[in-house]
């Protein structure tokens, strides 16, 4: 899978998560968790949590709002992205499944 498909990837996982944020504000609290876990052996990726930690902080559409852009900045991102363990595993495989077999459908 070419880098370009795996943005496309985290992308849709991110509007997946968007959607069920949208439904359950209260998942947030979950990805701030992560944070505080990652955040002291972050390294190189210490940026990427710290703009993620403002983000939490914005009103909820505002964030999710963010979280669907495709711009440079919003492809990054979820490469970081604090949001491990809010979808559920056949949530996050049904998506891995539509682009492996290189479907934009689902």
């Amino acid at each position: 899978m070419n880098h370009q498909r795996i943005d496309e990837r985290s992308l849709a996982l991110h509007n997946a998560v968007a959607e069920k944020l949208r439904s359950e504000p209260a998942l947030l609290e979950i990805a701030r968790e992560n944070l505080k876990r990652w955040y002291e052996g972050a390294g190189h990726s210490r940026p990427y949590l710290d703009e993620w930690r403002r983000l939490l902080d914005l009103p909820l559409e505002d964030l999710l709002g963010l979280m669907v852009q495709e711009r440079e900045r919003m492809t990054a991102l979820p490469q970081t992205s604090p949001f491990a363990g809010i979808l559920k595993p056949a949530e996050r495989w049904a998506i891995y499944r539509q682009f492996e077999m290189g479907r934009d459908d689902a």
